[in-house]
């Protein structure tokens, strides 16, 4: 046991962090009697009067590493760090996974060298780019074996095939080895996606060797190469314990298997570390996460268990008779007054209920927005939409947390996709007329069509036009896009306004607007064609300057958008032109090679952004919103989640909210749990998965979700049941005894 190592567990919200916090204070600020520098790494150095040493730490180095379990915890932690040390000692600070992928790319020529890899620089893939090459290359063997017998779409098929070599590697087995363990894992069961061990295995082998050839890099190929040749590299392990001489991991409860080899490694260097746990705040458990193998690094720190929160919670008075409600179904027992329900029969009127109970709440000064919660076990699009309705009209503003939507679902980005139609020949079959009338609403946004009015006549005053309006209102538009739109599928064409008899009653303002965006379109079709445009992200950037930052002051959830449309644009084409040089590499002459290279690239660039807007409009991308911390009015809002969510970003609140409580879905994992994760769990490693295991399971997930968030709430619990849940079901979830047992503040009669 290494006695200058800190092992801190305890329930949510006991001061956990706090307590790292001030371990790392120790470590760099406390003074000793003994005057010599405390070389962590120097494992003949020892301790003996017992007493914490001073952590000497090199100012132009980063000798500390602070790990913790998503973004916005790590943000956190670094704030709290540097606000605590005054800035005064670098560190570094990420989550495990984006530790190992720095590490990679950092010690890339080291895994070139040992892999016999081609000497080209990696490049990241995306979740969705991943999806797409797998199943580009995957295809013939899918149709031919496989989907026919697994009765799912082929999209579901590769995300789970993937989805398996990333839990593999998390917990640090070899891709080799992941027949083996389905294998034995799905033994006298029959597997969920009824394709061979085996064909797996050598798919995901095909796809990493593809991959590898031509520096693609995935989440999961990007583990395996940490875990299976660069962390057991001599060479590799001698930099990484000159470099660190400090960690704190925070909630290592979700870390993968993988990050106890890494830290054991450090430690047995000569490496001090600060560890948190939380046996009740296991979010990711079917995500890669193994906390009982985590839990067995506790042997070698010195243990503390913090029990007391700094403040007070409902989860000491409340778990323990919730937990027999559900279990026992002792309906005699009855929750306190801190517990009460709202319900009704439908789920509409469950929404605008809980709706109107918040926004009362705050009118009478009885809570603050920022104060309450609304936590479901799954928000869809209308509840989310209903309950931001109801309270933004009563100037009640709503954060809903890391909410991530479909690029495809913002008009700027669906006009912008449709620019691209009109300058590039071949996807005339990606536009119609509604398109075509909601590019010319999203592009006159930024035209002077008007500011010429108010140049001339001197009519317009600052503050006449809001910035996000447009020149061309919907109505014109549609009427625009009926008479003047000529489909085709190689060229579409826009005619000019005088194409429409009645192109009077468009008005001058719509009429010159159009007649800009025609001349703008104009232009880039010539440049196109001239081989001006270098790419089509060009093209968009030039679109949103010329059009949507002209003068306009765009929203926040606009600009994340639009960054988030060009970062994926400039990812597809840098994926596309990697794989075209290497496609034309094998030609001897090289002035015929860059000759069929730029061949390539025009005749098919068109194909290229063909899949790009279908990958977009299949909503496979999300815009997610930076910085987290709101500010201004909207740090003062609601905050409405999902468990997962609201877990995950481990935020306490006054008031929660427990939409849809009669739900089934609060004992489930649903999408926080990917297939075959409990089959590479380090204490059960290929043991099949049963029902029992199954039922085992959601009971300790119930158990764990009652505990933290009642560890997150100090004064109420609303529980939002509806007899019958969106699809018309009766509602007859493992919560259902707690709605019976509590006070009814707003009841729906019911119907006879």
């Amino acid at each position: 046991m290494n006695s200058d190592s800190l092992w801190v567990t305890g329930p949510s919200q006991s001061g956990k962090t706090t307590r790292l916090v001030e371990q790392f204070c120790n470590w760099v600020f406390r003074e000793t009697s003994n005057r010599q520098p405390f070389y962590t790494k120097n494992k003949k150095q020892k301790n003996s009067d017992n007493i914490p040493k001073r952590l000497y730490l090199h100012t132009a180095e980063p000798g500390v590493l602070l790990l913790a379990a998503n973004d916005e915890n790590r943000r956190n932690l670094g704030d709290r760090i540097a606000t605590a040390t005054v800035g005064r000692y670098p560190v570094r600070c990420k989550t495990p996974l984006g530790f190992i992928q720095d590490e990679v790319i950092l010690f890339w020529p080291l895994l070139i060298q040992s892999l016999k890899l081609k000497a080209q620089f990696p490049v990241r893939l995306r979740p969705e780019t991943e999806q797409e090459l797998a199943t580009k290359l995957w295809g013939s063997q899918l149709d031919e074996k496989s989907l026919p017998r697994v009765g799912e779409n082929e999209y579901r098929l590769v995300r789970r095939i993937l989805d398996l070599l990333q839990l593999a590697t998390y917990g640090g087995i070899a891709c080799e080895k992941i027949d083996s363990i389905l294998a034995s894992a799905t033994v006298q069961q029959e597997n969920n996606t009824n394709l061979e061990p085996e064909f797996i295995a050598s798919l995901l082998l095909n796809w990493r060797d593809w991959c590898l050839e031509r520096g693609f890099l995935t989440y999961g190929i990007m583990t395996e190469l940490y875990s299976q040749y660069l962390l057991p590299d001599p060479i590799y392990q001698q930099q990484l314990t000159k470099r660190y001489h400090a960690l704190l991991a925070d909630d290592v409860q979700d870390y993968p298997a993988l990050s106890r080899h890494l830290f054991e490694l450090l430690l047995e260097n000569g490496a001090v570390g600060a560890f948190s746990y939380n046996p009740d705040s296991v979010v990711r458990l079917g995500l890669g996460a193994d906390p009982s193998y985590l839990e067995g690094l506790s042997a070698r720190c010195h243990q503390e268990t913090l029990t007391q929160p700094p403040f007070s919670c409902l989860a000491d008075g409340l778990t323990t008779p919730m937990l027999e409600l559900i279990t026992e179904q002792t309906f005699s027992l009855s929750l306190s007054e801190t517990v009460q329900s709202i319900q009704t029969t439908s789920r509409a009127q469950l929404l605008r209920q809980t709706a109107e109970v918040i926004a009362q709440a705050i009118k009478q000064g009885h809570i603050q927005p920022n104060e309450v919660a609304v936590i479901a076990p799954g928000l869809d699009a209308i509840a989310r939409y209903t309950l931001t309705e109801i309270l933004n009209k009563q100037n009640i503003p709503v954060q809903p947390l890391n909410d991530q939507r479909p690029l495809i679902s913002s008009p700027i980005i669906r006009g912008l996709l449709t620019v691209l139609a009109f300058v590039y020949p071949g996807l005339g079959r990606l536009v119609d007329r509604d398109a075509v009338a909601e590019m010319l609403v999203v592009l006159s946004r930024g035209v002077s069509g008007r500011g010429r009015v108010a140049e001339d006549t001197g009519i317009q005053r600052h503050g006449d036009r809001s910035p996000s309006s447009s020149h061309i209102d919907p109505v014109r538009a549609g009427l625009i896009a009926d008479y003047c739109f000529v489909p085709h599928p190689d060229k579409p064409n826009l005619l000019p306004v005088t194409a429409f008899d009645r192109w009077d009653r468009l008005g001058y303002t719509a009429t010159t607007a159009y007649d800009e965006i025609l001349q703008w379109l104009e232009k880039q079709r010539t440049q196109q064609e001239t081989r001006s445009i270098p790419s089509p992200i060009f093209l968009l950037d030039r679109a949103i300057q010329d059009f949507l930052w002209n003068g306009n002051n765009l929203s926040y959830d606009e600009l994340a958008a639009l960054r988030e449309l060009l970062e994926t644009a400039q990812h597809y084409w840098e994926i596309d032109t990697r794989l075209r040089q290497i496609q034309t590499s094998g030609d001897v002459d090289t002035q015929t090679r860059e000759d069929t290279h730029r061949n390539n690239l025009a005749v098919s660039s068109n194909g290229v952004i063909a899949e790009f807007i279908h990958l977009l409009r299949r909503g496979t991308i999300t815009a997610n919103p930076y910085p987290v911390r709101p500010i201004g009015p909207q740090s003062n809002a609601v905050t409405l989640a999902t468990i997962f969510q609201y877990r995950s970003s481990r935020r306490f609140h006054r008031w929660h909210f427990w939409l849809d409580a009669g739900s089934p879905l609060w004992a489930k994992g649903g999408a926080a749990t990917l297939f075959g994760a409990p089959f590479f769990l380090q204490d059960r490693l290929g043991q099949p998965w049963t029902v029992e295991d199954e039922q085992l399971a959601e009971e300790q997930r119930l158990r764990r979700i009652l505990a933290d968030l009642l560890a997150r709430v100090s004064e109420k619990v609303y529980l939002c049941h509806s007899d019958l849940a969106m699809n018309g079901q009766e509602q007859v979830g493992p919560l259902l005894p707690l709605v019976h047992a509590c006070v009814s503040v707003v009841s729906e009669p019911a119907v006879v």
